[in-house]
C-alpha cells in the first residue's frame, strides 16, 4: 500500500480556512475514491499552524488518480491561499495494528 505524510505550515489567521478545505478534501478522497483507504487530518500539540496529514492508497496509481481528481483540484486552490509551507513524504505501509473504534 501506498502512504503519503504531509507536514503543512498554515498561515496565521487561516486555520478555519485550512481546516475546511483539508477536511472537504479528505472527505471526498475516502468516500469518491475506492484507492484511498485513509485520510487523517491531525493538529501539531502547541501550535496552532502545523498539521500532519497521514494518507493511504491501495497502490501508486490510486493516488495518482487522488491527485487528478476534482476534489483535489479545489484544495489546491485552497492551498494556495492557505499554506505557508508543505512537505510531502511518500512511503510503503509495512505492519500495521489497529482496533474497531474510530476517534
Amino acid at each position: 500500500m501506498f502512504t503519503l505524510v504531509v507536514q503543512l505550515e498554515v498561515r496565521p489567521g487561516r486555520r478555519e480556512e485550512f481546516l475546511a478545505g483539508i477536511s472537504a478534501n479528505a472527505e471526498a478522497s475516502v468516500r469518491d475514491e475506492p484507492g484511498c483507504l485513509r485520510f487523517d487530518v491531525s493538529a501539531v500539540e502547541g501550535d496552532e499552524h502545523r498539521f500532519l496529514l497521514y494518507e493511504l492508497y491501495a497502490d501508486a496509481a490510486a493516488f495518482a488518480a487522488h491527485k487528478a481528481s476534482p476534489h483535489f483540484a479545489q484544495w489546491r486552490t485552497v492551498a494556495e491561499q492557505v499554506l505557508v509551507g508543505q512537505v510531502n513524504t511518500p512511503g510503503q505501509l509495512l505492519v500495521t495494528h489497529t482496533t474497531e473504534e474510530s476517534a
